[in-house]
């Protein structure tokens, strides 16, 4: 398969689950009904279900999921390690530390976007901090360390958050929060992360090249016109907002950054440069695809979108790796 064909596939499968999103719910709605309450705003109760429910949520879904499998595909491209993931810079644990922050101090039950400010204020402190420990002149490996030790100090401190909380209610919507959803959202949240999405795309897209050549290393990436310190700011400063905008609304979500892009790097000649569109689109899929199926597996329940890409993404992550040694 061509890359053009791979796009307009991958495109394609993007479009029908969009579209299957807000044809399926718990609402009882006909398909003829859904979209008459969606273009027409046929019914009120039908328009409200469609236009400020379903919708955001469909929204959301693609651009959380676009964001998590780019930012993979681009980390992955940099560090030339087909274990990065968006979570390695230690971006969305200092997000959803924050958040953690604004549930446990009652913020978020006062202002209603409390909580995903305070997210995104934890990914941009994440972000001065990384760039502050790697240095102007830091390489892979110290990112990576960077990233390992950030991220284990954002958990630390929302564990502690979560031993010392006196209060058991606030202490279950953070476990909660934290296992990764789109139930309940509405525009609000659409428009917050939106702004901070599209300008991490605008950052990471244009890297094409620069990780393109970095398949040869860093010292012929540097000879061919690449500079490595640009990209590499370029690079985290693109993956934070777009990790920190869907952590913001989203909640946790594991695994769609490492998975998509290993399933689609074959299909594009394993170029990093190719798989960062191709992923984007992937994880977009794969997230619609995911909350389609938290709202038909158990109706009744609430299950989170973050616990079934996990049950579902670490067998298949083990399956990857047993054909991986299997062909060496």
């Amino acid at each position: 398969m061509s890359f053009r064909a791979l796009l307009w596939a991958l495109g394609l499968l993007v479009a029908a689950l969009f579209a299957a999103s807000l044809l399926i719910g718990p609402a009882g709605l006909s398909p003829s009904d859904s979209l008459a309450a969606l273009i027409a705003g046929r019914g009120e109760a039908a328009a409200l279900v469609m236009r400020e429910i379903r919708l955001p949520r469909a929204i959301l879904g693609a651009l959380v999921g676009a964001s998590l499998g780019l930012s993979g595909a681009a980390l992955q491209g940099y560090l030339r390690n087909p274990l990065a993931e968006p979570g390695l810079i230690g971006v969305s644990s200092s997000a959803a530390l924050g958040a953690v922050i604004a549930l446990q101090t009652g913020l978020a039950g006062a202002f209603a976007l409390a909580l995903p400010l305070m997210a995104l204020a934890g990914a941009l402190i994440a972000v001065l901090i990384l760039l502050g420990l790697a240095g102007p002149r830091g390489g892979a490996l110290t990112l990576i360390l960077a990233g390992i030790a950030l991220s284990a100090l954002a958990g630390a401190l929302t564990s502690l958050v979560l031993n010392l909380s006196p209060n058991p209610y606030a202490a279950a919507e953070i476990v909660f929060w934290m296992m990764g959803s789109l139930t309940d959202r509405s525009f609000t949240h659409v428009w917050l992360a939106l702004p901070l999405t599209l300008i991490g795309w605008a950052l990471i897209l244009p890297l094409v090249r620069g990780l393109d050549a970095l398949t040869l290393g860093e010292d012929a990436a540097a000879a061919l016109g690449v500079r490595l310190a640009r990209l590499r700011v370029t690079l985290v400063v693109g993956v934070a907002a777009c990790v920190g905008a869907g952590v913001a609304v989203a909640g946790a979500i594991g695994f769609v950054g490492l998975i998509v892009p290993h399933l689609l790097r074959p299909l594009v000649g394993a170029r990093p440069g190719r798989l960062l569109p191709a992923s984007a689109l992937g994880g977009a899929a794969l997230l619609l695809a995911a909350d389609i199926a938290v709202r038909l597996i158990v109706p009744e329940r609430d299950l989170k979108l973050g616990v079934l890409t996990a049950i579902v993404g670490a067998p298949l992550f083990l399956h990857l790796i047993y054909k991986t040694r299997a062909a060496q």
